[in-house]
């Protein structure tokens, strides 16, 4: 039987990970599948209990809402729930047993990876579980205050503490503070989800702003910041960076980097 991976998440129709993996398993010439799979918050826990006994899965990346969940399900060998918080892939181990990790930290990381950001102010909207990857990934670089932007700000508050981070929470339609880096960590803007609305006025003119959200790729908080002429990062980047380190641990392969430019025609035709 042809071994797979998949895709797993409420909604999960919008996911552009199958073309992704697709792509890299065909262009590796690797006879292997990657799927979507719709599961709700009440089927997680017999998701993975069928998966790990079936031979051909090699793994799933985990999305929204299930990151932090999911924790709860699978074995955590490298200690995220202690870390991050929060998994978004799920492999098979060399034992055949299935363990959790986090490949959204360096996602988000990679392609701002060149910036110096020790001691600049960063805005964070959002206190799910790619904030979560986020805050990590900041907290390691030495990054100045934090401003969360979240629905709840008492969650937010938690997650600053956390991470060891100082800053300030604050509710999601507060003014903004000058950041060198605004980051979108949340799901609104997303097809299907809340717009966020935004007053990007009080970025300075070399501020960058990054949005995670690929479905719009185009989402209003960036043509705003374009508006404004401001760098922006788009939510490709990202899905691209973490699906590749999860490519390797499903299929024991890397995947052909040097064909980004191809892959990213293909996702936005």
């Amino acid at each position: 039987m042809t071994s797979y991976a998949e895709v797993i998440g409420d909604p999960i129709a919008h996911s552009k990970s199958p073309l992704i993996h697709g792509f890299w398993l065909d262009a590796l010439g690797i006879d292997a599948e990657y799927r979507r799979c719709h599961v709700r918050p009440d089927e997680l826990a017999g998701y993975f209990e069928s998966r790990r006994t079936d031979p051909s899965w090699r793994g799933c990346n985990v999305t929204v809402p299930h990151k932090e969940a999911a924790l709860a399900h699978v074995p955590d060998p490298g200690g995220i729930r202690a870390t991050i918080g929060a998994i978004n892939t799920v492999f098979r181990d060399e034992s055949g047993g299935i363990a959790g990790t986090n490949t959204d930290a360096a996602g988000f990381w990679s392609p701002i990876s060149a910036l110096d950001l020790s001691g600049k102010p960063v805005v964070v909207v959002g206190a799910g579980g790619a904030a979560r990857a986020v805050l990590f990934a900041l907290s390691r670089v030495g990054v100045g205050p934090v401003t969360i932007l979240n629905r709840t700000p008492l969650k937010a508050a938690g997650l600053l503490a956390g991470f060891g981070l100082k800053g300030a929470v604050a509710p999601l339609d507060s003014p903004l503070p000058p950041a060198a880096l605004l980051v979108n960590a949340s799901v609104l803007g997303m097809t299907g989800q809340p717009p966020l609305e935004l007053d990007l006025s009080p970025l300075p003119d070399d501020a960058i702003v990054y949005d995670i959200v690929y479905a719009p790729l185009q989402t209003a908080l960036l043509r705003a910041a374009e508006d404004r002429a401001l760098e922006t990062v788009d939510g490709l980047e990202m899905l691209i960076g973490q699906a590749a380190l999860a490519f390797e641990l499903f299929f024991d392969a890397e995947p052909p980097r040097d064909r980004d430019d191809e892959l990213r025609a293909l996702l936005t035709a």
